[in-house]
């Protein structure tokens, strides 16, 4: 204690320093006790990953508070304290506030949470982390076509969520729209191409009318949507190469590339069997004139 008060020059200061080290110190035991009996009592890995979290949350508060009733020596008087310092704060540690203040927000209002898929600043992944300064991702696209996974995690702050817009792909309900556009050339029957591309939709694409229709409905109420038909449609429109058969669907947001690989083996079998269809590539046509 001695060598401690002379090293600080504050005996007051000491008593302090000591008594921090160990509050830290006995919220740490309480910590990694309540840890090892939440892995060796619960089985369900997500009830597990919250409860740890839960735990890891009151943890930090609670050594936090512990830290101002020590050094501040009336705790009524932390209101003058924090007006003396609170300019240097607000310099000195903006970004960590924002990050603390977008972690707030993300638990309370929730724009999303661990599981869903959205994308901020470019990036889309699944969520699979938030802690108090930032938020991790599982990185979906960059190098890797369709949507899928590249296996790098994407640590983002927290505080992006005040000036950068946030899309979710999976809140309310797990379905987005996605488009197939098939070109077939000018000399086709497209007419007959569009009735095989509706009736492979109403083979591949999947069935939301059901249980999936009724929570989409009830998001639109919620966020004042306006939905229009949820089956699928073939749109049709003219290209420099041909006729564009454009087929739009509702499909689960993971399962995107794999229904689309369905639905474009169905099309090519089907095509196939028709002399009448040829899909179309940019081509160059040359006419001839005999006239000088």
């Amino acid at each position: 204690m001695e060598w401690l008060t002379d090293l600080i020059g504050d005996s007051a200061a000491a008593n302090n320093v000591l008594l921090s080290a160990a509050v830290f110190l006995l919220v740490l035991l309480v910590r990694y006790t309540l840890l090892r009996i939440i892995d060796s009592s619960v089985d369900d890995t997500e009830a597990q990953y919250r409860a740890r979290k839960i735990v890891n949350y009151v943890a930090t508060v609670l050594f936090l508070i512990s830290l101002a009733f020590i050094w501040v020596e009336a705790f009524d008087s932390l209101p003058t304290y924090l007006g003396l310092v609170s300019a240097g704060i607000a310099i000195a540690l903006a970004d960590v506030l924002k990050n603390m203040a977008g972690w707030v927000l993300i638990l309370t209002r929730k724009p999303f949470q661990v599981g869903d898929r959205i994308e901020v600043k470019g990036l889309i992944g699944d969520v699979v982390d938030v802690r108090l300064f930032r938020f991790s991702m599982l990185e979906i696209g960059g190098w890797v076509d369709a949507e899928q996974s590249t296996g790098r995690l994407v640590h983002v702050p927290n505080g992006l969520v005040f000036n950068e817009p946030v899309a979710n792909y999976t809140e309310g309900f797990a379905y987005v729209w996605d488009e197939i556009p098939i070109l077939v050339t000018f000399e086709s029957d497209w007419k007959l191409a569009e009735q095989l591309i509706a009736g492979i939709l109403e083979a591949e694409a999947p069935d939301v009318e059901g249980a999936a229709g009724t929570r989409i409905r009830e998001t639109a109420r919620l966020y004042n949507i306006r939905i229009g038909t949820l089956t699928p449609v073939v749109y049709v429109s003219v290209k420099d190469s041909g006729v564009l058969l454009t087929a739009r669907y509702l499909v689960e947001t993971r399962t995107r590339r794999g229904r689309a690989d369905r639905i474009w083996r169905a099309v090519l079998d089907a095509f196939e069997a028709e002399p009448k269809i040829e899909l179309a590539y940019p081509t160059i046509r040359t006419f001839r004139s005999d006239k000088v």
